[in-house]
């Protein structure tokens, strides 16, 4: 049997602050709420817009140091995954939808900004670097990664390259 794909990749604004929790297991989990808008021309060729709302999820140190750099408005490119859970409430069952995040660019707020980008794994050796640093070509990573992230083993990257704060 085949394996799948399940690989998301969205560009869009936040539409609210993070919100930085702690499991009771002591992992710390970041949630997002991401909107994502495109146009398009209607029936009577009238420009319209759509808007998406996404959940995005980031665990761990990552998301401790995005918690402390991200705010409502900023702009995100967010590659990840799709999650579904389902609960029940009022006697229904319900499903949640959300992306949990492996890689993200940080396109700045809306109207400019240095792009940065976080790269990296569940685990550690997350490094920040600007996002046009990202385009230069790189050793092949020992990691299930691609372009959008490169390598999340740390090691290996470009002379002064800074550390996200933790």
């Amino acid at each position: 049997m085949a394996e799948g794909l399940n690989r998301v990749m969205l560009l869009g604004n936040l539409g609210a602050d993070p919100d930085l929790r702690v499991t009771s297991g002591g992992q710390a989990v970041l949630k997002l709420r991401l909107a994502t808008t495109e146009s398009y021309l209607d029936k009577s060729n009238t420009r319209q817009e759509r808007t998406e709302w996404h959940s995005i999820t980031v665990w761990g140190k990552r998301g401790e140091a995005l918690a402390k750099i991200l705010g409502k408005g900023s702009s995100i490119f967010v590659e990840g995954s799709l999650r579904t859970s389902s609960y029940e409430k009022d006697g229904e069952k319900r499903y949640r939808t959300e992306v949990i995040a492996n890689n993200i660019i940080l396109a700045g707020r809306r109207g400019g900004g240095e792009s940065r980008e976080y790269e990296g794994g569940q685990g550690g050796g997350r490094q920040e670097r600007p996002a046009a640093a990202a385009r230069a070509p790189q050793a092949p990573a020992a990691s299930h990664e691609d372009d959008f992230g490169g390598g999340g083993g740390g090691g290996g990257g470009f002379e002064g390259d800074d550390e996200i704060p933790v």
